[in-house]
């Protein structure tokens, strides 16, 4: 898929991720180091935002609002994914005080190339929000054409509105 980052453009190495299909096989860390993997998102609905790089400035924005909104829905949970190693996902975290939601470190890339969120020109995923039900499949996808650009917040959040019923 096209996409443009800072004006350039970059492509993702696969079609990503699309409505109604399942989440792929893939392994990422958690923020104690654990193997977190697809299996791990079923039974509960989730907002999953991936981002290039949890340290630049419109992916710290964009986590830091999404983590606000997320004490709200107490019935979706919200992640996070990025190639930040774990260790730089937790320095981040204590850093903003952030605490609800869920980072996962794909510094070894498996997420994004089972995801086809993986963008090889800039080594990073691209800025994607996925929404998923208690299955595990995708309910809603936004693609930021603009990678360096915020996502529609209040389209994801309706969404999540609805999943958190």
């Amino acid at each position: 898929m096209e996409l443009k980052f800072l004006e350039k453009p970059v492509q993702t190495i696969k079609e990503p991720m699309a409505k109604g299909e399942a989440l792929p096989e893939f392994t990422v860390l958690d923020a104690n180091g654990n193997t977190f993997t697809n299996v791990d998102f079923k039974g509960k609905p989730a907002l999953i935002l991936t981002v290039p790089d949890v340290n630049s400035r419109a992916c710290s924005l964009e986590a830091k609002k999404f983590n606000r909104k997320s004490d709200k829905y107490e019935n979706v949970d919200f992640y996070t994914i990025s190639k930040n190693t774990v260790e730089e996902q937790s320095e981040w975290c204590a850093a903003k005080g952030v605490e609800s939601m869920h980072l996962l470190s794909d510094a070894d890339n498996n997420f994004g190339m089972a995801s086809g969120t993986y963008v090889k020109d800039i080594d990073a995923l691209a800025r994607m929000i996925f929404a998923i039900d208690e299955n595990g499949e995708i309910v809603y996808r936004q693609v930021v054409e603009e990678i360096g650009s915020q996502p529609d917040f209040n389209e994801a959040l309706d969404v999540v509105e609805n999943l958190n019923k």
